[in-house]
């Protein structure tokens, strides 16, 4: 499993490895697990993505940012579930600590919390990749397309060699 983390292609950047590891990161950067990071960087590393940009994703979710996502993501779940009537788990998360703030928010819905978080981040994973993509087309400089020549796998299994782009 770790060999493949460190195979060569999966650290230098390309438009397709980049456009998948920043959507797989997007997906994970919204979710409220931890360790996105990780999840982000194995899913990657079995995709053949950028594992760099995939992890770097994940630092969209922040201490700062956290609030807005998880309150961005009860809306969204609570829309989805009332718009096509949904079935989702009964069920809510207390936090008495907001409950001081404000009690709407002291009880929170588990059922559309976690619609709207699976909705967000595949939401943001379908909108990262063509829009890395449409950057690599008007921006060719910044990020290149790189074909590797496929050669024989040799006793690490690894294909290909990424010092021999395809001519």
């Amino acid at each position: 499993m770790t060999h493949p983390l460190f195979e060569r292609r999966l650290w230098k950047p390309c438009r397709d490895t980049v456009a998948t590891g920043l959507a797989v990161g997007m997906f994970f950067a919204v979710q409220p697990v931890p360790l996105q990071s990780i999840f982000a960087a194995l899913i990657a590393t079995r995709l053949r993505a950028n594992v760099p940009f995939a992890m770097a994703a994940c630092w969209l979710s922040n201490p700062v940012t956290a609030g807005p996502i998880c309150l961005t993501q009860l809306g969204l779940g609570m829309f989805l579930q009332r718009t096509f009537n949904l079935p989702v788990p009964k069920g809510e998360i207390r936090w008495e600590a907001l409950a001081k703030l404000s009690p709407k928010l002291a009880s929170i819905p588990l059922g559309e919390f976690l619609l709207g978080c699976l909705a967000s981040g595949v939401l943001l994973a379908l909108l990262t990749y063509p829009l890395v993509h449409l950057f690599s087309a008007l921006m060719p400089h910044h990020l290149p397309v790189r074909k590797y020549l496929a050669e024989p796998s040799g006793p690490s299994g690894v294909t290909g060699d990424p010092t021999k782009p395809i001519p």
